[in-house]
């Protein structure tokens, strides 16, 4: 019983470890495309929306994929309940920039 509970102590450390390396990440990669989309801006460049929403887009992928590491180490339904409404709330979010990226990118086709 006590190999169990040592295993389950190893499995939470790393979960909790990795949730905070991928919630890092993400905000880094948010952090970055934001000071980037903002001096393209200032620069009137063309493409600032476009890098700006596939920044978005990959920053919230790693904080989704911090979320869905959450749901290992978590042990309540109300706690499970949470985490999957974040989950799907960052789920729409990236859906909405993906489609963002895809009109932005038609409309840049259609006027080449």
């Amino acid at each position: 019983m006590d190999i169990l509970h040592l295993l389950e102590g190893c499995l939470n450390g790393i979960v909790e470890i990795a949730i905070l390396v991928f919630e890092f990440i993400g905000v880094m990669i948010i952090i970055v495309s934001g000071v980037r989309g903002f001096y393209n801006y200032i620069k009137r460049s063309p493409e600032t929306k476009l890098i700006l929403a596939k920044g978005l887009a990959m920053g919230l992928e790693f904080k989704m994929g911090s979320e869905i590491l959450r749901t290992v180490v978590v042990r309540e339904w109300t706690e499970i309940a949470t985490v999957a409404g974040i989950i799907i709330l960052r789920a729409a979010l990236t859906f909405l920039i993906h489609w963002e990226i895809n009109q932005e990118e038609q409309g840049e086709h259609n006027k080449k």
